[in-house]
């Protein structure tokens, strides 16, 4: 059985991004190992790491073909803590399938998006 999933997000710039995510989306830094280079944050329950790229692959600059879906239960107070302070997506807006949500870049172009369940 699975408990959680816990992304990892390769940066080139992992203090920057550490930064990003901890002033300017409030997540806390639970740990971080410069010399290994790999740092742990956390939102509530949400978790993601973000560590310089693997010595297995290549890396020329971060890269992902999805996106980072993080559930709140007060969206627009997400939304207007980083709306302006950040690259947007889209802006927050109410969807037919169920979910108010808006979606941004975090420092190294990785989506992240932000949904909150809504009666439809």
């Amino acid at each position: 059985m699975l408990k959680k999933v816990s992304p990892v997000l390769w940066t080139d710039k992992l203090e920057e991004s550490v930064e990003f995510y901890s002033h300017i989306l409030l997540f806390e830094c639970d740990a971080m190992d410069l010399k290994e280079g790999w740092a742990k944050m956390r939102k509530g329950e949400a978790v993601i790491m973000l560590g310089l790229p693997s010595d297995h692959l290549p890396f020329e600059k971060p890269h992902f073909t999805g996106s980072i879906y993080l559930y709140t239960n007060n969206v627009v107070s997400e939304w207007e803590l980083v709306k302006d302070l950040v690259n947007v997506c889209y802006p927050l807006e109410k969807f037919s399938y169920g979910m108010w949500e808006f979606g941004i870049f975090d420092n190294n172009g990785y989506l992240l998006q932000f949904g909150q369940a809504i009666d439809i």
